[in-house]
């Protein structure tokens, strides 16, 4: 299945709206955004404590693909 030009703006509409509510001023990877958006975890990843979450954040640094990523998300929001 092939993403439109559309369909990830809108993503990345909702992603950025999504990111100004939460963050703060704090960066989040892009990565690691979409990967929350994807499994709809974007609430979950900011209900954790700010270590937790930066915890989370130094990991992604490692993360090689995109899948290794939406894997990562998705054994943090199933814990």
């Amino acid at each position: 299945m092939k993403t439109s030009v559309t369909q990830v703006c809108s993503l990345w509409k909702g992603m950025v709206i999504k990111m100004v509510k939460y963050t703060s001023g704090s960066e989040l990877p892009v990565g690691l955004g979409l990967a929350l958006e994807q499994y709809n975890a974007m609430d979950h990843f900011f209900s954790l404590s700010a270590e937790t979450q930066q915890q989370i954040i130094d990991h992604t640094q490692t993360i090689q693909s995109k899948n290794e990523m939406l894997n990562y998300v998705q054994s943090i929001v199933t814990k």
